[in-house]
């Protein structure tokens, strides 16, 4: 796999595009999501802090690479094989992982779908980002 072609523009839009879908999508949700974990505004309110901030970006600045990395080893760059690689990865890595994880955790359903459709909506943003400005 090649590593060093990338495209900067690329790169940042889908990470911009990425994150600012998952700022809207969880200001939409916050009070489900808020249900599905069980915490009050409040608990997450004194929680707060930087350090969540720092993760999402940086990690969502890795899975826009990955994910350009993945689509030009793959041949793959159009945003229609964006959106293929998206949901491919999505039902094979991200909601399987997610899924396990959660059952274990004993947290409920709703949080899982409500996190699940998030990354869905990430991977595919981020993927078809990608694909129009590479293909």
């Amino acid at each position: 796999m090649i590593f060093g072609n990338i495209d900067w523009v690329a790169l940042v839009v889908a990470f911009a595009a990425g994150y600012a879908f998952s700022a809207a999508y969880y200001i939409a949700l916050a009070r489900p999501w808020m249900a599905a974990i069980g915490k009050t505004e409040e608990e997450i309110r004194a929680g707060a802090g930087p350090v969540p901030y720092i993760v999402a970006i940086v990690g969502q600045f890795v899975i826009a690479y990955v994910m350009m990395n993945l689509m030009f080893a793959l041949d793959m760059l159009s945003p229609g094989d964006g959106v293929t690689l998206a949901v491919t990865l999505w039902i094979g890595l991200v909601m399987t992982t997610m899924a396990i994880n959660h059952r274990f955790q004993q947290a409920s359903w709703s949080h899982t779908v409500i996190d699940g459709v998030h990354w869905l909506g990430v991977l595919v943003i981020q993927g078809i980002a990608i694909g129009f400005l590479m293909g």
